[in-house]
């Protein structure tokens, strides 16, 4: 497949986890930023901004050769809706970044850095593939964060317990 078709499917892919990811963030509130169910889990604050960035680890996939974690500037949302608008606008970005991929382009070098040392290199079209992956698997977790704080789950494939029209 070339970096065109795959970028155009990969649009697709975007778009189907796109409204029950953004179902998902509207419902965590800004109040419940600080918790997390054990000392060595996540803030579901800042899971829940990892879920609204992943889009925009796309966007410098395609446009630059690394990202550093450890210099990754991160939005402060406070508010449940500067999370949800931040998210968006990461959408659109990935979108449009996708819909600039020429052929030839996701075969470059693409390095995951902390603190500026290379942790994993891979070519830019493996990083991708994995993205929407870890963005799914990241917002399953934020259900689970969603459950244990009583905050309704939405329906994500089909109905969930708190969603059921049937």
């Amino acid at each position: 497949m070339n970096d065109i078709t795959f970028a155009q499917s990969y649009i697709s892919e975007l778009e189907a986890e796109t409204n029950a990811t953004r179902k998902c963030l509207e419902r965590i509130p800004v109040e419940l930023f600080s918790w997390k169910p054990h000392p060595k889990s996540m803030e579901l604050g800042y899971l829940a901004l990892l879920v609204a960035e992943i889009p925009l680890w796309i966007t410098h996939m395609i446009y630059n050769d690394y990202i550093d974690y450890a210099t990754f500037e991160h939005l402060k949302p406070t508010t449940t809706q500067e999370l949800v608008t931040h998210f968006d606008e990461n959408v659109k970005g990935a979108r449009k970044a996708l819909m600039s991929v020429e052929n030839g382009q996701l075969d470059a070098k693409f390095d995951l850095k902390g603190n500026g040392q290379v942790m994993f290199t891979s070519t830019k079209r493996q990083s991708l593939e994995s993205t929407i992956n870890h963005m799914v698997h990241h917002r399953g977790q934020l259900t689970v964060y969603m459950r244990l704080n009583d905050i309704a789950v939405p329906s994500i494939y089909g109905p969930s317990a708190d969603d059921r029209n049937f």
